[in-house]
């Protein structure tokens, strides 16, 4: 078990790039983040938002300009060897050397972090990353997808603690990145912290225990997922009637109601209103259905809602 409680820790984070016309940038603006040991956590955010910036920051590829850090409770300005060690990052980019064959990928990695060759498992993770049978073919001659995952087992080589995974599955196919979830689930039930920055906002919500919503630089929002999906707390509800009616009632107006040859759609906040309530207001009207379905906010819903909100 770790003694500490955050993998990372992000205290007045601060960082602002300066372009030619020496306007400021500020990529991060007094950025506060904890990321809780053995979880997976989702930073999402629009292009240009600071989460590669912040990965950038923990890797040591973008200096800061104030704030504290901490990977496992090490400061990363005061020993920022260690700190590295503990993290194994997973790039955006498929920058990969196309002469070398995975196995020497990783075996020059695990070689690079000070890996003793009795310790590497390069074989084992080419294996759970599906790669075992290309582990003699040049890097070149790998898909897209297979060069996505050639980056998670490099990332992996000095075992440790945080993965931190950049759009981890942009550009493969559906099969292949329900696969990926699958392995980084399998990462996170064996102890690993994994920290991701995603725009499928469906592998947020199947993955993530907790997420942080970023834009402009700054925190919109920083929950668990299950409170970000009952933030905004809006239900539809959808009736298909047996009887034909005229005239919406009136009363029914603060359901934004719509109604659709014989569909009534009524849109309620679920926080504040029970179903109940609104069944007994169409049963004192006689309004009949055979069939009722409901339907709740995503993530997507949130994601949006705030957004909109910040701009």
């Amino acid at each position: 078990m770790s003694d500490y409680n955050f993998a990372i820790e992000s205290k007045n984070l601060n960082k602002t790039y300066i372009k030619k016309n020496n306007l400021d940038n500020r990529a991060l603006i007094n950025l506060n983040i904890q990321i809780p040991t053995r979880s997976i956590y989702g930073l999402l955010g629009p292009n240009g938002a600071g989460k590669s910036t912040f990965i950038n920051i923990l890797g040591g590829l973008v200096k800061k300009n104030s704030g504290e850090v901490k990977i496992c409770d090490v400061d990363i300005d005061n020993n920022p060897k260690l700190s590295k060690k503990k993290i194994g990052i997973v790039p955006q980019e498929l920058n990969i050397d196309p002469f070398f064959t995975p196995i020497e990928l990783l075996e020059l990695q695990a070689g690079l972090y000070g890996v003793s060759k009795k310790n590497r498992r390069s074989e084992y993770i080419l294996s759970k990353v599906g790669l075992l049978d290309q582990k003699n073919s040049y890097a070149r001659t790998l898909s897209g997808g297979m060069r996505r995952r050639l980056l998670i087992a490099k990332a992996l080589v000095h075992d440790p603690e945080i993965i931190i995974l950049d759009e981890p599955t942009a550009g493969v196919d559906v099969e292949l990145r329900q696969g990926l979830w699958r392995y980084i689930k399998e990462l996170n039930n064996n102890g690993k912290t994994i920290c991701l920055t995603t725009h499928y906002l469906e592998e947020a919500e199947y993955l993530c225990d907790y997420i942080t919503i970023i834009n402009n630089g700054k925190i919109l929002k920083s929950d668990t997922k299950n409170n970000l999906i009952n933030l905004i707390g809006k239900k539809i509800v959808k009736f298909s009637l047996n009887c034909k009616i005229k005239k919406i009632p009136q009363s029914f107006n603060k359901y934004n109601p719509i109604l659709n040859e014989n569909i009534l759609s009524l849109t309620y906040d679920k926080n504040l209103i029970k179903l109940k309530s609104i069944l007994d207001e169409l049963n004192a009207y006689k309004i009949t259905f055979d069939e009722i379905n409901t339907y709740e906010n995503d993530l997507e819903d949130i994601f949006i809602d705030l957004i909109r909100n910040n701009d």
